[in-house]
């Protein structure tokens, strides 16, 4: 996709970049730079959010910011022009995105010459300027156009100086009653009249699949924004409406079914209560473990093992000199026993194709580790992991988790994954039923380490214990194969030595 445009002004425009595998929006976390500033080629000028990762968008030339077209926290699609850059460095930067709507409205006279001559045109100029733009943008729907300003009660479209078509002379009084019902006075005092109704990308989505014109719902969010909640309520009445002539009929029972309909619109108590957007990364997890929930049949098996070994080996390993420097903790012995097992039964390592109805065997294994972040759970996987020898396995686990608590991990680090570990016992939880990562055939929850009464050598004596729970595609892998993978697992933290004689 090219992202960027070039005017005869010499403006040079920026598009949203497809930053992903196919994602089709992202939204803008932090601006770097701001209008009037000079920035270089390969400079990064902001950090977007998509629905896998954070990540840094660089300018691909030089010159002067003329125009920031959407503020921090605005979801952008992608192809959207989202800054403005004078390559020869003389134009004046333009106003801020928020305020950019304020003068468009008081200069109608301004856009006079690119309107396309209609013989209605002039008069409807004259009797209501600020209603036209909103009364016509909605039926054309030019895809991929029209971002939404979140929080700021003004929507500003890349084809705002886009010639207005020519309405019926009759329609005036219509349009300026729609524009009424959609225009609000926004938090900086200015009507937010704009282009189209505002809405969020997921409510246009929601509209567009039930039928519902968004011109014609009456938004209830903050600055005017429509919720699902007006979608949902202009669809629940629209039955009735239809069968309002048969009322005088004793038998039309569905109209008062269907009557109460509107009162069932979702409300909340804005002072006990908080509605946060899901979205980004917490968006695609919801979606990825639904979708894996109800379509790989889980098994989950637990076994709970004395790791007092593997505990005193991590702690000599600290004091290696092979290993300074690298992060050496238990995560890394359990890492290497669950790669051990793999390898002893590779059978495990495949992935279901339902295409095709097709096992993919894989023959090298991307070790997913499972990270908490502020965004939202995400997995990324440490390439070519069965490959490593400690030290190596040791530098890519500290790599991945630097790079996790930073929010840098880049949309790649989370593809082809094959098996995955999840750490659980670092909140203290003793175990759980971890659901599978999409496309990967097994998960391997480890829970806290902590000092039990166990029955050592005969004799009940204090001992380092943590439980294991396996989950894996049933479809791909049947209880004999996945008691054997998660029995070799337990038996090399049990006995650590196992890494010389079964590695």
């Amino acid at each position: 996709m090219t992202t960027m445009t070039e005017t005869a002004s010499g403006l040079r425009e920026f598009k949203m970049p497809d930053v992903g595998e196919g994602l089709t929006e992202a939204e803008i976390l932090k601006w770097y730079v701001q209008a009037g500033d000079t920035v270089t080629d390969g400079q990064v000028v902001c950090e977007v959010e998509t629905a896998k990762a954070a990540v840094e968008l660089p300018i691909p030339f030089d010159g002067v910011v003329h125009e920031l077209r959407f503020p921090e926290g605005t979801t952008v699609d992608v192809g959207q022009v989202i800054i403005a850059v004078d390559v020869d460095g003389g134009a004046a930067p333009a106003a801020p995105p928020a305020e950019a709507q304020a003068p468009a409205a008081s200069a109608p006279a301004a856009s006079a010459p690119a309107t396309p001559s209609a013989p209605a045109a002039p008069a409807e100029r004259t009797e209501a300027p600020p209603q036209k733009p909103a009364a016509s943008e909605e039926k054309p729907k030019p895809a991929g156009r029209t971002p939404v300003l979140v929080g700021y009660g003004v929507a500003e479209s890349s084809t705002k100086r886009r010639p207005r078509r020519g309405v019926p002379a009759q329609q005036p009084e219509a349009a300026a009653a729609k524009v009424a019902v959609q225009s609000e006075l926004n938090g900086h005092g200015h009507a937010a009249v704009a282009a189209r109704p505002l809405a969020k990308p997921p409510v246009r989505k929601l509209a567009k699949d039930l039928g519902v014109d968004l011109a014609t719902v009456t938004p209830s969010g903050p600055d005017g924004i429509i919720t699902r909640e007006d979608v949902h309520a202009a669809v629940a009445p629209a039955a009735p409406a239809q069968e309002t002539p048969a009322a005088a009929v004793p038998a039309s029972a569905p109209a008062p079914v269907r009557a109460p309909a509107p009162a069932a619109v979702v409300t909340y108590d804005g002072a006990r209560e908080t509605r946060i957007p899901v979205k980004g990364v917490r968006k695609a997890t919801a979606a990825a473990m639904v979708g894996s929930a109800f379509t790989a049949p889980h098994v989950t098996e637990f076994v709970t093992v004395d790791v007092t070994r593997t505990m005193k080996l991590v702690e000599e390993l600290k004091q290696d000199k092979d290993l300074q420097g690298l992060r050496v903790n238990p995560l890394l012995l359990i890492a290497k026993a669950l790669l051990v097992a793999i390898k002893r039964h590779p059978e495990v390592n495949a992935s279901w194709d339902e295409a095709n109805q097709e096992i993919v065997q894989k023959h090298y294994v991307n070790l997913g580790i499972a990270a908490a972040t502020p965004r939202g759970l995400i997995v990324p996987n440490i390439k070519d992991a069965h490959a490593k020898t400690l030290p190596q396995l040791a530098e890519s686990l500290g790599e991945l988790v630097a790079t996790a608590r930073d929010g840098k991990t880049s949309p790649a680090a989370m593809q082809g994954g094959t098996v995955t570990i999840t750490n659980v016992g670092v909140f203290g939880v003793d175990t759980g039923t971890p659901i599978l990562n999409p496309g990967e055939s097994a998960i391997l929850a480890v829970g806290s380490i902590k000092l039990q009464p166990w029955v050592h050598k005969g004799k009940v004596k204090p001992r380092q214990v943590t439980t294991l729970a396996l989950s894996f595609d049933h479809r791909l892998v049947d209880g004999e194969l996945g008691s054997k993978v998660l029995a070799d697992v337990a038996a090399i933290l049990e006995q650590p030595k196992r890494l010389i004689t079964w590695g």
